[in-house]
């Protein structure tokens, strides 16, 4: 089940709004219905999975606020229905909505909305407060989130006594502190400068993985939205153009609007080494002999073959040079060597890859936290990743898993004369 779900939902104000979601419904534009209402979000659908990280992003008056103020109930749909965990908020009654936002759901505010008298310890525990929770229990608790976004000691401190970033950081505890699996973040970072922004985004991605909360998360900022969304859904006039990974959007425009407004993306710092990644094909077992390596690397007409053990984890490389050596001299061994293997993560940015390419001539190994490879990245996957989608009928990275080295098919086994 969805963690949070929109069917067809419209957000018109203005007395006729009933009428202009009529003409909305048969094709008119925002403009067209503007002598009926302002028409703020049309005919919204999208799902948000349990853990994941959903970014809505838009330029200012796309709709983007209006559309999470309706997930929990500050707003109620002119048309359509939206779901929580299930639940059709859209028809609940007052005290159905408070009960929503104490238990399933929290906010965190572009501004903080923090209370200037209170602590920063009893701000973070106002959502525990609200509930009705024992006072040694929400000092506890948080106590606990303050640690959680690097606040630990600032308890007793007043938010006026705190920087921007440090105040944020309370917004994002007090919503932890609440122990609810949806967290709403409307602009959360956008009122912050670029270095404070950057640290709170990466304080995100780690209590996300170590939380794996529910973000709906709101941003006028692409790249933002690209660093931290899992999906994106791409806003224009109150209308969802698009929605899709990073690479997605980066690579598959929907629309013309789409394509230039990612059209200026630096893409090295959205693509990571798991997006851009192939499949491992040409490796061999450490139980292979040379010759078996040779035909691989005739096959696939690579320089290099990563060694993999039986548990996928990389025992060392073989090159051309040595293995022609070998064939040569009918040797039965690999002559493997632990000289250029690189190991990336999956989420190294790709601007983060071109020092380690740069230091081997093998492939890159991208391997998880057990160091099991889950797939290379030749040199030419890196570069053609730069130069954003494919053309029609040009190869895409990645579609036969092999490093290509070569012009005309020769390798260093063919002078050697080995068959």
């Amino acid at each position: 089940m969805s963690a949070i779900s929109a069917e067809h939902v419209y957000k018109v104000f203005g007395r006729r709004s009933g009428e202009a979601v009529r003409r909305l419904k048969g094709g008119a534009s925002r403009d067209e219905v503007r002598g009926l209402g302002t028409a703020a979000v049309i005919d919204a659908s999208f799902e948000v999975q349990p853990g994941e990280t959903f970014v809505v992003m838009g330029l200012s008056g796309s709709g983007k606020s209006t559309l999470i103020r309706m997930v929990n109930g500050l707003l109620e749909p002119t048309d359509g229905i939206m779901r929580l965990d299930g639940q059709d908020v859209t028809h609940l009654s007052p005290a159905g909505l408070r009960e929503i936002r104490r238990s399933k759901v929290s906010m965190v505010f572009q501004h903080f909305a923090l209370l200037p008298h209170r602590t920063v310890g009893e701000n973070a525990a106002y959502a525990l407060e609200l509930r009705g929770v024992a006072r040694a229990e929400r000092e506890t608790r948080a106590e606990e989130a303050l640690g959680m976004v690097g606040l630990g000691g600032w308890g007793g401190s007043l938010p006026s006594e705190l920087s921007g970033g440090m105040r944020q950081r309370v917004g994002l505890a007090r919503a932890l502190a609440a122990g609810t699996d949806v967290l709403l973040m409307d602009e959360a970072f956008s009122a912050l400068d670029p270095l404070i922004r950057k640290e709170m985004q990466d304080q995100l991605l780690e209590l996300q993985a170590d939380l794996g909360k529910t973000i709906l998360f709101i941003t006028h900022d692409l790249n933002e939205a690209m660093r931290l969304g899992d999906r994106i859904a791409m806003m224009r006039d109150g209308r969802i153009v698009q929605i899709g990974t990073a690479e997605q959007i980066l690579n598959e425009p929907a629309t013309d609007y789409v394509a230039q407004f990612v059209a200026d993306v630096d893409r090295t710092r959205v693509l990571t080494a798991g997006i851009v990644m192939e499949r491992p094909v040409a490796v061999v077992g450490p139980e292979s002999g040379p010759r078996a390596a040779h035909k691989l690397m005739r096959e696939h007409q690579t320089s290099s073959l990563l060694v993999v053990g039986r548990d996928r984890r990389v025992a060392g490389v073989v090159w051309e040079e040595d293995i022609a050596d070998a064939v040569r001299r009918g040797t039965e061994r690999l002559p493997l060597s632990q000289d250029g293997i690189v190991s990336v993560s999956p989420d190294t940015a790709l601007a983060d890859l071109f020092h380690h390419a740069a230091a081997t001539r093998a492939p890159l190994a991208v391997t998880d936290h057990e160091g099991r490879l889950e797939g290379v990245i030749p040199r030419v996957t890196l570069l053609s990743a730069l130069s954003g989608p494919p053309s029609d009928g040009a190869a895409r990275p990645g579609t036969d898993g092999a490093a290509r080295t070569g012009t005309d098919g020769e390798t260093a086994l063919d002078t050697a004369g080995a068959r």
